[in-house]
C-alpha cells in the first residue's frame, strides 16, 4: 500500500510554514538524566495556541484555492485543533472560521477560539455527535473541512515538521517519544524523522485508558471511535485514530508503550514541580514511558514530544495534591 505522504512532503510543508509557527526550543532535562542517557524536552507547548496543532492546520488551509478562502473552513474540535485553525484563519486571512465543539465543552476553550477571531458553535451531546452534525454544516455551508488527523496528508505533513526541528537542534538525537492520539503527530514525526535518518528510533505512548492505535493494530481494524475506561488526565490524547496513521504508524514507528494513568500523573507532577515546564497532563506520558519503561525505550540522546501546553487548572490541583511515594 502506497504511503499517503513523504519526508519529502514535510521538507516542503516546513518551508511553507515557518514563517507562521514557531521554532520551539529543545531543552535538556535537568532530573531525567542518567549515566547512559540524556533527556531533552521538545516543547511544543510553547507554540502558538499552545500546541503542535498550528503546524498540520497552516500547512493545510496555506494551500486552499482562492474559491476555497472566499468559502471560509470549519472543524470539529473539542480543544487544541480548533485554537489552531482559529489562529491560522487570523493569520491568513480568512473571514470567515467555525469551530463545532460538544455541547458542555468548557467556556475558557470557547473563548479562546473566539478570542482568535473564529465562530464557536455547540452541536451534539459527546464529540462523536458533534462531528456527525459538524460535517452536515461544513458540508452545507460550503466551507473546507480542516480535518484534525483523520484523511489530511497536508495535516500530517505539518505535524512532521517537529521532527526536522529536533534533528536540526540537536543532530545527536537517536530517539523520539510522542504522544499518541489520533496518531497524526507521531506518524508525522516517524516519517519525517526516518527521512532523514533512517536509524532514528520512534517510540509512540498511549494511556492505558483508551489504548486505541494499539488495538487497533492487534485486532487489524481502524478503530475511528475508541471507548475511554475510568478517569484519564489525557483529555485532549483519547478517542479514536485517522486513518493515514493506521495505514503508516506500524511501517515506521518503532514501538508503543502503554502507560497507567498513575504514572502518567507523577510524571506530571514531576513536570510543574521538579522540570517546572507547564506542559498538558496528556503530553507528561512520555515522561511516564521514560520513568516506567527507560530499556523499552531505549537510545541514549532522547527527545521527548510535549505535545501541548493547555493546563487543565482542576486536574493541575487534583495532582499536585497527590502523593505517589505511597
Amino acid at each position: 500500500m502506497a504511503d499517503w505522504f513523504s519526508g519529502e512532503d514535510v521538507r516542503e510543508a516546513y518551508r511553507r510554514i515557518r514563517p507562521h509557527v514557531r521554532r520551539t526550543p529543545l531543552e535538556e532535562s535537568i532530573y531525567l538524566n542518567s549515566e547512559h542517557r540524556k533527556y531533552w524536552f521538545k516543547l511544543e507547548s510553547q507554540q502558538l495556541g499552545k500546541s503542535f496543532k498550528i503546524r498540520g492546520a497552516i500547512n493545510s488551509m496555506l494551500q486552499l484555492s482562492p474559491d476555497e478562502v472566499r468559502h471560509g473552513v470549519g472543524t470539529i474540535s473539542t480543544g487544541n485543533h480548533g485554537v489552531a485553525v482559529a489562529i491560522a484563519a487570523r493569520d491568513l486571512g480568512i473571514k470567515d472560521c467555525v469551530v463545532v465543539v460538544p455541547l458542555g465543552t468548557p467556556r475558557a476553550k470557547t473563548d479562546r477560539i473566539r478570542f482568535y477571531g473564529a465562530r464557536s458553535m455547540m452541536m451534539g451531546a459527546d464529540y462523536d455527535d458533534a462531528v456527525v452534525l459538524g460535517l452536515n454544516y461544513i458540508d452545507r455551508a460550503e466551507m473546507f473541512f480542516v480535518d484534525p488527523y483523520d484523511q489530511d496528508p497536508n495535516v500530517y505533513s505539518g505535524t512532521g515538521t517537529v521532527a526536522l526541528e529536533i534533528l536540526e537542534q540537536n543532530p545527536q538525537i537517536d530517539t523520539i517519544v510522542v504522544p499518541v492520539g489520533g496518531g497524526g503527530l507521531s506518524t508525522g514525526v516517524a516519517v519525517a524523522a526516518k527521512s532523514v535518518r533512517p536509524d532514528v528510533r520512534v517510540v509512540g505512548v498511549q494511556t492505558q485508558a483508551c489504548p486505541a492505535m494499539k488495538q487497533s493494530l492487534e485486532d487489524g481494524v481502524c478503530y475511528h471511535t475508541y471507548p475511554t475506561v475510568g478517569d484519564t488526565v489525557c483529555e485532549a490524547i483519547v478517542g479514536g485514530i485517522g486513518e493515514i496513521a493506521y495505514e503508516m504508524y506500524p511501517k515506521y514507528v518503532d514501538e508503543t508503550v502503554v502507560v497507567s494513568e498513575r504514572s502518567i500523573r507523577s510524571a506530571f507532577k514531576f513536570m510543574i514541580e521538579q522540570e517546572q515546564l507547564a506542559v498538558e497532563a496528556g503530553s507528561a506520558m512520555v515522561v511516564a514511558a521514560v520513568r516506567d519503561y527507560p530499556d523499552v525505550v531505549g537510545g541514549k540522546n532522547v527527545a521527548l514530544v510535549m505535545s501541548g501546553g493547555n493546563l487543565d487548572v482542576g486536574i493541575l490541583s487534583s495532582v499536585l495534591a497527590e502523593d505517589f511515594t505511597a
